[in-house]
């Protein structure tokens, strides 16, 4: 099974991208970080009192991700979907059936950090980093329609976990075992996928 991870701050494209990549290929499904927060009583406290809570590596079920990540290694299907409700702070799991899973696509602000738990598994490594301002925009645009946020707010939010995201990775290196691409706004898409799938 071939793996391919995509990270990039808030509002990079990352889920643009792995819908992208889906849509070229036959047998891939995608894990969004964004899916799996943790839930229940102290995690909506703490997204209530820590500033940029949902950016931080607390607010990762790293734990649930994983297993959802080694049913599909070890069986190549997959059985449900899950959908993190940013308003109730709950997961949704709907059934949805793949089978004969080729490819696993992992995305999202927390994609970096569980590759780097991965031991003696190859990967391609997809790092997007895109004009601040842009992404800016699309935070804003997706905050205010799909999480009930005010414009101000969205804002706020997004400058934080701008900063977040690129201070915990400062000193943190992919691993040597990955083909790494780095994607701007001058990439050419195609090109990147056709290395990908050779």
């Amino acid at each position: 099974m071939k793996l391919i991870f995509i990270s990039g701050p808030s509002g990079s494209g990352k889920t643009t991208l792995s819908k992208k990549i889906v849509g070229k290929i036959k047998n891939g499904v995608v894990l969004n970080t964004d899916n799996y927060y943790r839930i229940g009583l102290f995690s909506k406290l703490l997204s209530k009192f820590v500033k940029g809570y949902f950016d931080r590596s607390i607010s990762f079920n790293y734990k649930l991700l994983n297993k959802d990540f080694n049913f599909i290694i070890s069986n190549g299907i997959s059985f449900y979907e899950r959908s993190y409700n940013f308003e109730k702070k709950i997961i949704n799991n709907s059934l949805n059936e793949k089978s004969n899973i080729k490819f696993l696509i992992i995305e999202g602000i927390f994609a970096k950090e569980f590759s780097n738990t991965l031991c003696n598994q190859n990967y391609s490594f997809l790092e997007l980093k895109i004009n601040k301002n842009d992404c800016m925009k699309r935070v804003i645009q997706r905050d205010s329609k799909e999480r009930g946020k005010a414009k101000k707010q969205a804002e706020e939010d997004f400058l934080k976990s701008w900063d977040i995201y690129y201070n915990k990775f400062k000193n943190k290196n992919i691993k040597k075992n990955t083909n790494e691409f780095t994607i701007t706004e001058n990439t050419n898409i195609d090109q990147i996928l056709s290395k990908l799938f050779e």
